[in-house]
C-alpha cells in the first residue's frame, strides 16, 4: 500500500507545479479534480434537503404516472 503524505503548498507553488507538468500529466491531473468535484458534489446532494424533497417528488410523479422518461415516449 503506498504512504500518504499531506503538504501544504502556497497556491502560486501549485501552479507552477501544474504549469510544469505536459500535456498527458495535465489531462491525468484534470480527471483527477473532475472526479473529486463529482464526488464532493454528490455527497452534497445526499445531505441537501431540498434536493431530496425533489427527488421525492419526482420519484413519486413517476410512480404516478404523471411523467414518462424519454424512451418511453416513442
Amino acid at each position: 500500500m503506498p504512504a500518504i503524505v499531506k503538504l501544504q503548498l502556497s497556491l502560486e507553488t501549485l501552479a507552477e507545479a501544474i504549469f510544469s507538468l505536459d500535456l498527458t500529466e495535465k489531462r491525468q491531473l484534470q480527471e483527477l479534480i473532475e472526479q473529486q468535484i463529482f464526488e464532493a458534489e454528490e455527497a452534497l446532494y445526499e445531505d441537501d434537503a431540498d434536493t431530496l424533497a425533489e427527488i421525492e417528488a419526482v420519484r413519486a410523479e413517476f410512480k404516478d404516472g404523471e411523467s414518462v422518461t424519454i424512451n418511453e415516449k416513442n
